[in-house]
C-alpha cells in the first residue's frame, strides 16, 4: 500500500494521472453523397412532393380571401391624359353641376374657391352669380357680431356638415371624404373614383352585406356605407346636354382633378415666371460685361 501512495506521488504516477483519455468512437457517414441511389430518387420525390403540398396549401389559403374578390380599376384613355393635353372646359363645367346636384349633399370640396372656376368652366359673372347663392357667416362687425352675407369669389365651397360629428351621424358613423384631391388620394386616381361610381352591383353567391352597406367590388372590403351616388338615370346640363350615369360619371371625374391641375399649373407657371426672370437678370449681367 505505501509502495502504491510512492508510485502516485512520484513523477510517473501524476504522469498516469493527467494524461487525458482518448476515445476513439464510429462516426456515421449520414451525407446525401453516400446515400444509395433508390434512397436519393426517394428522398427527392419526397421534398418536391411535400414542397409543392405547402405551395397548393398556400393557394387554396389565398384563394378563400375575401380580399381577393377587389377589382383592381382598368386604365381608361383619358383625353387630358397626355403631357400636351388638357381638361376639357365644357366638361368641367358639366362636372360642377353634377358635383352641385349631387355629390355635395355629402363630399365637401373645402380646398377649391369659387374664383377657382373663373377661366376654367364658367365666365367671372357667372361665378359670382353661383356664390351669391349661398350665405356666408363673417365678422365679428363693429359691434362685435357675427353676420352673414352673400357669398364672393374668394369664398370656399360650403361644406355640407359643420363638422366631421354632424357628418358621421349623418352617414351611419361613416365619414365622406373630401373630393378636392380624391384623385390624387387613392391609387387608380381617376380610374378608381369612375370605377367606384359604376361599380355597384348585387353582391356575388356567397358574399353578404350588412344592411346599411353596398357591395361595390373596387371598394377595398367590397362594402361601402355610400349609397349609388348616380343612378341611371337623363339628366339635362345647362348648356342642353343630356347624359346617363356612364357620362354623369366621367364629367363627375373631371370636376375632380380640377384642383390638383390647377395647382400643378400654378406651381409650372410659377417655375417658368422665375426661370424667365433669372434668365433674363443673367443675360443683362452678360451684357454688362
Amino acid at each position: 500500500m505505501a509502495a502504491l501512495r510512492v508510485a502516485v506521488l512520484s513523477g510517473s504516477g501524476r504522469a498516469l494521472l493527467s494524461t487525458p483519455r482518448t476515445i476513439h468512437t464510429p462516426k456515421a457517414n449520414m451525407s446525401f453523397a453516400s446515400l444509395p441511389r433508390n434512397k436519393k430518387v426517394a428522398l427527392t420525390t419526397l421534398g418536391v412532393v411535400a414542397a409543392g403540398g405547402a405551395g397548393l396549401a398556400l393557394m387554396l389559403h389565398q384563394s378563400v380571401k375575401a380580399s381577393d374578390l377587389e377589382l383592381h380599376p382598368p386604365q381608361y384613355p383619358w383625353s387630358h391624359g397626355g403631357p400636351l393635353s388638357s381638361l376639357d372646359h365644357a366638361s368641367v363645367r358639366r362636372g360642377y353641376q353634377v358635383y352641385k346636384q349631387v355629390c355635395s349633399a355629402c363630399h365637401s370640396m373645402e380646398y377649391l374657391a369659387f374664383r377657382n372656376l373663373v377661366g376654367v368652366s364658367h365666365t367671372e359673372a357667372e361665378v359670382k352669380a353661383i356664390a351669391e347663392e349661398i350665405e356666408v357667416v363673417d365678422g365679428p362687425d363693429e359691434s362685435g357680431e357675427m353676420f352673414t352675407r352673400p357669398g364672393k369669389l374668394s369664398d370656399y365651397f360650403p361644406k355640407p356638415y359643420p363638422n366631421a360629428e354632424a357628418a358621421r351621424a349623418a352617414n351611419n358613423g361613416a365619414m365622406p371624404p373630401d373630393l378636392s384631391y380624391i384623385v390624387n388620394a387613392r391609387h387608380g386616381g381617376e380610374d378608381y373614383v369612375f370605377s367606384l361610381l359604376t361599380g355597384y352591383c348585387e353582391p356575388p353567391a356567397g358574399v353578404s352585406v350588412r344592411e346599411g352597406l353596398y357591395y361595390n367590388p373596387y371598394f377595398p372590403g367590397q362594402a361601402i356605407g355610400m349609397a349609388p351616388p348616380i343612378y341611371n338615370e337623363v339628366l339635362e346640363f345647362d348648356d342642353g346636354e343630356k347624359r346617363r350615369v356612364l357620362s354623369r360619371a366621367h364629367v363627375h371625374v373631371r370636376i375632380s382633378g380640377v384642383f390638383p391641375k390647377l395647382k400643378k399649373l400654378e406651381r409650372t407657371h410659377l417655375t417658368l415666371t422665375t426661370y424667365q426672370g433669372l434668365s433674363r437678370h443673367g443675360h443683362m449681367i452678360f451684357l454688362a460685361r
